[in-house]
Order: C-alpha cells, then structure tokens, then sequence
C-alpha cells in the first residue's frame, strides 16, 4: 500500500520532477489585456478574495508576501488535486519536500521579525507577569515551540495526504474483492469510497490553504 508514495523514475527521469513541472502548464499565462475566459475570469477573482483575507490583518510591510504566497498556495492546491487521480504522483506526500518549504518559509519569517523588530520578537518568548522562577522554563518552553513550527507544518500535510490516500486504496481494495463475494456489500463500500473522494478533494485544498495561512499568522507575529 505505500509503495505508491516511493520516489520512483521513468526511463530515467524522476516522476517528482515531473510532477512538480508539469502542473505549470495548466496555469493560464498573464497577458495585459482583458480577461477573454472564464477560468482567467474565476481564478483572478479567487486571488483578489484571498489575498485580501489572508492580508486583511498585516501591515502594509507584511503585502509584499502576496504573490509567493497566493502563488504557493495555488501550486499546493494543483498537487494535492492531481495527486488524487489515478496513476498518479502526489510529492506533497513526501515529508522531505514539504519540510523543504515549511523551513524557508518559517525561517524567513523569524529573519524579519529579529530584523525590524527585535524586542517584539523576543517578548513573545516570555509572557507578560511571568513569576520569576517560571521565566527560564517559559523561555525554553517557547523556544523549543518556536522550532517546532516548521516541523508542524510539513508534518500536517503529509500526515493528512498520506492518510487520505491509504484509506481510498484500502477501501477501494476491499469493495473490488467483496464484488465477487458479497456484491450488496460491494456496493455500500463504493458509495463509501466516493464519499471519502470527495472528503479527500475538501481535504486537498483546506490542507493547502491552511499550509499557507500559518505561514501568514507567523509573519504576522513578525
């Protein structure tokens, strides 16, 4: 059941190669003239909307984040969407790639706030009417939560992508062999199956979303 999460290739060339490249071309190319289709029409309108919630909250400073990050999360969406297909490679199920994202990211954050503004990053180290003997234990306590961050956030999306594909092969698994033994019972498990496939599509773009909303509360923070 895990093999469909190993790092395969095809006449030579790695399918996560692939996979990260091709999605690309479903993206429509910016033009300066005016929207002629609606996809263009539904994806400009999808950016504007979520762009202006995720940003709603930072100062003006925190703005220039915009198009990494409607770009991430679009990028992470069009992943976990074609992972679902069959014969297909998710590589947000790989722990290694996802943490390659998380750590940048997180680190970039922590770079910014220490830049411009240092006390405000260590306050959140150390609550405001600590006792005495508690502040070296907080301090360490919030540290260490501190470098947990990153770990967090590439740990959540595999997590939840990987679990979700298991159980669509498991249960895809048992209704093809119940098809020949107990096919009423064959039938109730692919009502199911397709009921998980439309909870793991949900779970595709909230996972993606999420992804890039802790990113925003952490440069926030900063």
């Amino acid at each position: 059941f895990f093999d469909q999460f190993s790092l395969t290739t095809f006449m030579g060339i790695p399918l996560i190669a692939l996979a990260l490249t091709l999605p690309w071309i479903l993206f429509p190319t910016p033009q300066n003239r005016c929207l002629n289709n609606r996809l263009s029409t539904l994806q400009a309108w999808f950016i504007r909307q979520f762009t202006h919630q995720l940003f709603l909250p930072i100062n003006q400073g925190g703005h220039k984040w915009a198009l990494l990050l409607a770009s991430l999360l679009i990028f992470l969406i069009t992943l976990n969407l074609l992972g679902i297909l069959p014969y297909t490679f998710t590589p947000t199920t790989q722990l290694s790639m996802n943490m390659g994202l998380a750590i940048p990211l997180w680190l970039a954050t922590v770079l910014i706030g220490a830049r411009y503004q240092p006390n405000h990053t260590l306050a959140h180290l150390l609550p405001v009417g600590t006792p005495g003997l508690l502040i070296p234990i907080l301090i360490m306590i919030e540290t260490i939560s501190l470098f947990i961050r990153p770990i967090a956030l590439g740990v959540r999306l595999t997590a939840n992508l990987t679990a979700g594909h298991l159980l669509i092969q498991l249960i895809s698994t048992a209704a093809f062999h119940l098809l020949f033994i107990m096919p009423s019972v064959s039938l109730l498990t692919t009502t199911l199956l397709l009921l998980l496939t439309i909870l793991e599509l949900a779970v595709a773009i909230i996972q993606a979303y999420v992804f890039v909303l802790l990113v925003s509360l952490y440069l926030q923070d900063s």
